[in-house]
């Protein structure tokens, strides 16, 4: 079935960095409220939606809505603004691009650095540094701080396209997670046990909302929803890849924050042979999703595995992954919440 790329480019393109949601938030209520039962917010941020099951064991699935992004950190007496990071940056991809500063009224503005034509030689040989960037409003001193309050929050200025296969936007991570989500409670059907569905906020800081949401609910069997890296690009090792663009839905066996449960990965490659679902292994070995945060946060732990969407170019504005991909990872989520009652639950 085609994806709702228009929904899929909403979600993409609007804002919210981590501790700065609200906007994203309010367009996730608004799209998950016909799908469940319940939808609560949490004071954290978080949106848990609940469809009920036949029975009241409880299955957390997680997908985060913050994006990586920056906060003012400083005005100067030119008006070019200072920022701290939110979440992790590649200062090269900085290069060259345009931002929306959030103050007190929305503001596009470049990042901006010193001109190639005025660098020493040393200077050009060097790798670029987040300090060596500043944002450029294009206002006074004086009109800058008159909108821009310290602390404000700053996203990436990019528009989602189709390409060839494959859709490419700012914020893929996570945001098409957070399409997938909705777009499987719409199609779920009857489910053996309560599905919470749980929106995090805070996850590129330190999975933050996911600790909290999971300590709420206490889930017995818990599913990540993330992307992850495929280095699938001229000068990649055949080792080095982890996932592969059109290689179908990713089933995560490892990476830097949790080992999954080897009974959610054999049960999920079930639930893909079952259903003709291309299939992939990850192994990561640095970085971490909210999968961590739903493993650790339930007393005893919860049964824990990860479905991921492999993505190029990742923590850049021009994130790419394949439709295809995209298709299997609802596919197999919904197959797994609708057999989940034959997931193994003993050791």
């Amino acid at each position: 079935m085609p994806l709702d790329i228009k929904l899929l480019a909403q979600i993409c393109e609007t804002p919210g960095v981590p501790g700065y949601e609200k906007q994203i938030r309010d367009l996730i209520i608004k799209e998950v409220t016909p799908l469940v039962d319940d939808v609560s917010v949490d004071n954290m941020g978080n949106v848990v939606a609940l469809k009920r099951g036949k029975e009241r064991k409880k299955v957390m699935i997680a997908a985060h809505m913050d994006e990586i992004g920056f906060m003012v950190t400083h005005i100067d007496d030119n008006g070019f603004c200072r920022f701290h990071t939110l979440g992790g940056f590649d200062p090269k991809t900085l290069t060259s691009q345009r931002v929306i500063v959030h103050g007190n009224k929305e503001l596009v503005g470049v990042m901006g650095s010193k001109p190639i034509h005025i660098m020493s030689p040393e200077e050009r040989t060097k790798a670029p540094k987040i300090s060596d960037y500043f944002i450029d409003l294009g206002m006074p001193a004086e009109e800058v701080k008159l909108h821009v309050p310290i602390g404000s929050p700053v996203t990436r200025d990019r528009e989602l396209i189709e390409m060839g296969d494959c859709v490419n936007c700012k914020s893929i991570d996570n945001r098409v997670s957070v399409f997938i989500l909705l777009e499987t409670l719409r199609k779920l059907q009857d489910v053996p046990y309560d599905v919470y569905a749980v929106f995090t906020v805070q996850e590129e800081v330190g999975i933050r909302g996911a600790q909290v949401a999971t300590l709420a609910i206490q889930p017995d069997i818990g599913l990540g929803l993330d992307t992850t890296i495929a280095f699938d690009t001229p000068g990649a090792g055949a080792h080095e890849k982890v996932t592969t663009l059109g290689k179908g839905t990713a089933i995560k066996i490892m990476d830097a924050s949790a080992i999954c449960d080897p009974r959610m990965i054999q049960f999920l490659k079930k639930v893909a042979s079952e259903k003709n679902i291309l299939w992939q292994p990850e192994i990561l070995t640095a970085g971490g999703t909210d999968t961590s945060g739903i493993q650790r946060m339930t007393a005893g732990g919860a049964i824990t595995g990860a479905i991921s969407i492999p993505t190029r170019h990742i923590h850049s504005v021009i994130e790419m992954a394949n439709k295809s991909d995209i298709d299997g990872s609802i596919q197999l989520l919904v197959g797994a919440l609708e057999m989940m009652d034959q997931l193994e639950q003993t050791h």
